[in-house]
């Protein structure tokens, strides 16, 4: 998989991919990060990519004609599977969109910042708007982050143990059951017998069992 991030802030995407997984993928091949600066495809000497929104109104607007050179160069190079924008009045980002998006081979990334992108690089290159959650950052840098940890930690490769990522939250539409490690017993605290008994199909019973509780309790939403 290949990711490009377009960004006016590529300093703040550095660091992610720099540790744990997401390095370990990178390192291993199993995907490529690109970042690319915004300010690089600028049409004056001033490197300026946003200017004042017609009609007038507080907060500044990415110019369209700086992300249209960066995005046409890109798709000069290789066909991209999706053009992502990260805005607040996208879609929520979940599981399966995570599943959906580990499937691709090239996605672009473009952060937003200011008060959004020109409606018209939506209307012309734009394929899938994601949010992160019902609220508002200073840019879509760490979004973007947070959306390819998602995604990359999902191919094949990249954990471990590939059948983990088959049993996180969320995967069925059920949070995650309690989990425990050793010792068997702290302050007084014991982990249930049944997890020590070495029974499997009991053991994945209970942790069924387990899941739907919590998801009842904690996400009733997600059984709707």
């Amino acid at each position: 998989m290949r990711i490009d991030i377009i960004t006016v802030l590529p300093e703040l995407l550095i660091s992610p991919f720099e540790a744990s997984i997401l390095k370990r993928a990178i390192e291993k091949g199993l995907v490529e990060i690109h970042l690319h600066n915004l300010r690089d495809y600028a049409t004056n000497k001033y490197k300026q990519v946003d200017d004042y929104q017609f009609g007038g109104g507080a907060g500044m607007v990415m110019m369209v004609e700086p992300i249209d050179k960066c995005i046409s160069g890109l798709k000069a190079e290789r066909d991209y599977d999706e053009v992502i924008y990260m805005t607040p009045d996208g879609k929520t980002l979940n599981q399966g969109m995570a599943n959906e998006l580990s499937l691709k081979k090239n996605l672009i990334i473009l952060c937003g910042h200011y008060k959004g992108v020109d409606q018209r690089v939506r209307d012309l290159f734009v394929t899938r708007e994601i949010s992160i959650g019902d609220y508002v950052l200073s840019g879509g840098e760490l979004a973007a982050a947070i959306v390819c940890d998602a995604v990359i930690r999902l191919l094949p490769g990249v954990l471990n143990d590939e059948t983990s990522a088959l049993t996180d939250t969320f995967q069925d539409n059920l949070l995650a059951p309690p989990v425990y490690t050793r010792p068997a017993e702290y302050k007084g605290l014991e982990v249930p017998k049944i997890l020590l008994s070495g029974n499997l199909p009991k053991i994945e019973k209970w942790r069924e069992e387990k899941a739907l509780e919590r998801t009842k309790k904690r996400r009733p939403d997600l059984l709707e």
